[in-house]
C-alpha cells in the first residue's frame, strides 16, 4: 500500500498509555508528519536574505516594552534543500521583556508566484513541529493555489524540538520508560508511579531550565505576533491544525485587530476543562474502533469476525492478552497493553492507514508483535536504531500541565478512570489517571479554561469532521461560536482534520478563502 500524505500531530490526550510510566511516558507521542512520511534534511547554509519589521506601522502597533523584539533583523538561509531558515528571539518570561531571551526556529518555502504574505502553520500537538510539517508536507497537504500566493512559514514553538526544547530523558531512559507498567487502579501501583513521575519531572527542570515554566499556549500566541511583525506582515494568515486550533484561537483573542485569514481545522474547544477534553476524545476514539472495525470486516484478511461488535470486542480481547502476556517483538522488546494501545490508536488518525493497523493486528492475534511494535515506536518518533526524532512527547505533556488545572488526588482520578470506561470500553482506562502527569510537576498552571472571545473584523474559518477521534466534531461547533465572526465548515468523513485529506468541497473552500477572501457559507456540509 502506498503510504498516506504525512498529516498533521494531533491533539492527544495526556494519559493515554496509562499502564506506562509517567509524566511524559503516558502521553501518546505522534509524529507531526502522519504515518510513514519523510523528507530531505539537506543544508547547504548559505545566507538567502534578510528581514526585519521594515514597515513602520508594524513597529508603531507594537506594544512599546517589546518594539525591539518586531523590529530585530532576522536572517534567513538556505537550508534542508529549497527551503530558508531562521532564528527569532523572543522573550523568555513576557512579564520581564528586558531579562533573558529565547529563539524561535522558523523553515520558509518561498511562494512559488506573486506573494501576498505569509501563511504561518501550527500541525498540533501541542509539541507538534511546524517546522518540519512544512519541510515534508508542505508541498503536499497544501495546494498548489496556496503556494503560489504565500510564504509557507512553519514554526516550532517554545519548547519544541529546536525552540529551547523540553529535554528531559535519553533515549535508552525513553525505551525504558515506555516499557514500564505499573497498576494506576491500585494504591501501591499508582504510588510508584507518581514516584516515577516526580523523578522525571525533576530531569526535565535540570536539564531544560527555565523555560520550562513558560512554554504555555498564551506564551507561544504571543511568539506568533512577533513572527508576524518580522516577516513583515500587517495581519497574521494563519493556518492550525488541532491543538494548532487552539493557539490560533488564542491568538485571536489577544490580537483580535491583527487577525487577517485565519483556517483553524480539527478544532479544540478552549472552554472545556481537561477531563471533558479526556472525556469527549474517549468516546470519539470508541466511535472510530467501531467505524475501524466495520471497515476492516469487509475486506479480506481481516482478522476481526462476526458483527462490529463482536469484533470490538475481539479488539478489547487482545489488549488484555498484550497487558497478561507481552507480545514479543523481532528486536526482542514486549509489546504490553499500553503499547498495544499506543499502536491501535496511531492510525485511526487518517483512516487511508486503517489497511497497516489490520495488518499488524494479524500478526498480533498470531502471536507477533512486530508490527505494533513498529507502529507504537513511529507514535513515539523512534526510529529502528533506537533513535528518537523529536521531543513532542516531553513537550506535550509540560505545555499540558500549565495550559490546563487537573484533579490529581487519588479519588478524583479513580472517579474519572470509572466515567472513561463507561464512555470507553476499549480505551477508558488508558485515558484515565491524566492527572498524574501534572501532582507533582514544579510549576502551577498558568490558564484556566473558558471560552475565548474574538470581536475582530476579519472572519475566521473553523473545520470539524464527524468521525474525527481527537477532535470530536462538537469541538469545531462550540469554537465557532465563541468567535462569533466565524464560519463552519463540516466534512462527513473519518479521521482527524480535513484540510489536505478529504475532498474537493473542503479544499476549494479553504483555498478560495486563503488566496481569494471568499468566505465560505456558514454550517457548509461536505
Amino acid at each position: 500500500m502506498k503510504p498516506a500524505p504525512p498529516r498533521p500531530a494531533p491533539f492527544r490526550p495526556l494519559a493515554v498509555g496509562a499502564r506506562a510510566v509517567g509524566a511524559l511516558a503516558l502521553a501518546l507521542t505522534l509524529a507531526s508528519c502522519g504515518i510513514f512520511g519523510t523528507g530531505d534534511k539537506g543544508d547547504n547554509g548559505s545566507t538567502a536574505e534578510k528581514s526585519g519589521g521594515a514597515d513602520p506601522a508594524i513597529a508603531a502597533a507594537a506594544p512599546a516594552e517589546l518594539r525591539s523584539y518586531y523590529t530585530q533583523q532576522v536572517n534567513w538561509t538556505s537550508c534542508e534543500t529549497g527551503f530558508q531558515c531562521a532564528k527569532v528571539k523572543v522573550p523568555l518570561d513576557y512579564a520581564k521583556p528586558d531579562g533573558e531571551r529565547i529563539e524561535i526556529a522558523a523553515l520558509k518555502l518561498p511562494a512559488k508566484g506573486d506573494k501576498k504574505g505569509s501563511l504561518l502553520i501550527n500541525p498540533g500537538g501541542p509539541g507538534g513541529s511546524g517546522y518540519d510539517f512544512v519541510r515534508d508536507a508542505g508541498t503536499t497537504n497544501i495546494s498548489d493555489k496556496v503556494q503560489a500566493n504565500y510564504d509557507l512559514v512553519g514554526f516550532d514553538p517554545r519548547g519544541v524540538m529546536r525552540s529551547a526544547p523540553v529535554t528531559c530523558l535519553t533515549d535508552a531512559e525513553r525505551d525504558a520508560s515506555r516499557a514500564k507498567v505499573f497498576e494506576l487502579d491500585t494504591d501501591a501501583g499508582l504510588e510508584a508511579a507518581l514516584k516515577e513521575n516526580k523523578a522525571i519531572a525533576d530531569q526535565c527542570v535540570e536539564k531544560t531550565g527555565p523555560v520550562l515554566a513558560h512554554i504555555d499556549t498564551i506564551s507561544a500566541a504571543k511568539d506568533l505576533d512577533i513572527l508576524r511583525g518580522v516577516l513583515n506582515d500587517t495581519k497574521l494568515n494563519y493556518l492550525g491544525y488541532s491543538y494548532g486550533t487552539f493557539l490560533g484561537a488564542t491568538y485571536a483573542s489577544l490580537y483580535p485587530d491583527n487577525v487577517g485569514r485565519m483556517v483553524l481545522d480539527g478544532a479544540l474547544d478552549p472552554s472545556i476543562s481537561y477531563e471533558e477534553l479526556t472525556l469527549g476524545q474517549a468516546k470519539a476514539f470508541e466511535k472510530a474502533i467501531s467505524s475501524y472495525v466495520a471497515s476492516c470486516q469487509l475486506e479480506q484478511g481481516c482478522p476481526l469476525t462476526g458483527s462490529t461488535e463482536n469484533g470490538v470486542q475481539q479488539i478489547r480481547d487482545a489488549i488484555r492478552s498484550a497487558e497478561e502476556n507481552p507480545l514479543p517483538s523481532k528486536d526482542g522488546r514486549k509489546v504490553t497493553g499500553s503499547l498495544f494501545v499506543s499502536a491501535l490508536i496511531i492510525p485511526l488518525y487518517n483512516n487511508s492507514n486503517w489497511p497497516v493497523l489490520t495488518r499488524a493486528l494479524s500478526q498480533a492475534m498470531a502471536g507477533d508483535g512486530t508490527a505494533m511494535m513498529a507502529l507504537a515506536d513511529f507514535g513515539a518518533d523512534r526510529e529502528p536504531s533506537g533513535n528518537y526524532t523529536s521531543n513532542s512527547g516531553f513537550a506535550f505533556s509540560a505545555i499540558n500541565c500549565l495550559d490546563y488545572p487537573m484533579a490529581t488526588d487519588a479519588a478524583s482520578l479513580r472517579a474519572e478512570e470509572k466515567d472513561l470506561r463507561e464512555a470507553s470500553p476499549t480505551l477508558g482506562y488508558y485515558f484515565a489517571y491524566g492527572g498524574a502527569n501534572c501532582k507533582d510537576w514544579p510549576y502551577e498552571n498558568v490558564r484556566t479554561p473558558a471560552p475565548v472571545e474574538y470581536n475582530g473584523s476579519a472572519p475566521i474559518v473553523v473545520i470539524g469532521t464527524t468521525g474525527d477521534p481527537a477532535t470530536p466534531v462538537q469541538w469545531a461547533s462550540a469554537l465557532r461560536k465563541q468567535l462569533g465572526n466565524a464560519s463552519l465548515l463540516t466534512w462527513e468523513g473519518e479521521g482527524h482534520t480535513a484540510y489536505g485529506r478529504s475532498n474537493s468541497c473542503i479544499g476549494n473552500a479553504v483555498n478560495d478563502y486563503l488566496v481569494d477572501g471568499k468566505v465560505p457559507a456558514d454550517n457548509t456540509v461536505c
